[in-house]
């Protein structure tokens, strides 16, 4: 599977470049390690500052002992302006999720609830057949694929997109006659829908 993303991916950008001659390294790095070997990132992440600090920790007690000079440590300082940007934007982002979460919830809209439902389930699904680290590489490969795939082939895209509209309100009117509409409706609903 993930030769295969690999591949298109290569296709469709080319690989001629050294930047994607780079990408390429990488991805097929992270095959290696994280697909056929069974390597986690966190275990990577850990055992890489493991390393780090054990060859820093050796390098500066042993440099008293040696002509050596111990190691230098650059001062970092990170903008605070940076962190509080990035706390505002996650705080935005929680609220506007706690307001869906909310409206789903207390609306007496079940079409809003189906929805909400069945995105969940699909995203349950689709999370149990991947691994997050798998997940975040899928979407990012898609991310730079699709744009450039939507451009190129445009017309058909738009096309194929309404085709599958106009099936899937068929099948919403079959669902919304067979099923939603024998559901019981309280007032309230009755008096939302009018």
């Amino acid at each position: 599977m993930f030769l295969v993303v690999e591949n298109v991916q290569m296709f469709y950008f080319g690989g001629t470049g050294k930047s994607q001659q780079a990408y390429w390294l990488v991805g097929q790095s992270y095959g290696f390690f994280f697909e056929c070997v069974g390597y986690h990132l966190v275990t990577f992440i850990c055992h890489s500052i493991i390393l780090t600090l054990s060859t820093l920790f050796l390098w500066s007690n042993l440099a008293a002992f040696t002509d050596m000079s111990p190691p230098q440590f650059p001062e970092i300082k990170l903008p605070e302006d940076l962190f509080v940007r990035v706390a505002l934007y996650l705080r935005c982002v929680f609220n506007v999720a706690s307001k869906m979460c909310q409206d789903v919830t207390t609306e007496p809209d079940i079409r809003k609830f189906l929805t909400a439902t069945l995105v969940l389930w699909v995203i349950s699904i689709i999370g149990s057949w991947f691994d997050f680290l798998t997940i975040l590489y899928l979407v990012f490969v898609v991310s730079l694929t699709l744009p450039m795939l939507y451009e190129k082939h445009e017309d058909l895209a738009d096309t194929c997109a309404e085709k599958a509209l106009v099936e899937l309100k068929k099948q919403y009117a079959v669902l919304d006659q067979t099923v939603l509409q024998k559901l019981p409706i309280s007032a309230v609903q009755r008096q939302h829908r009018s």
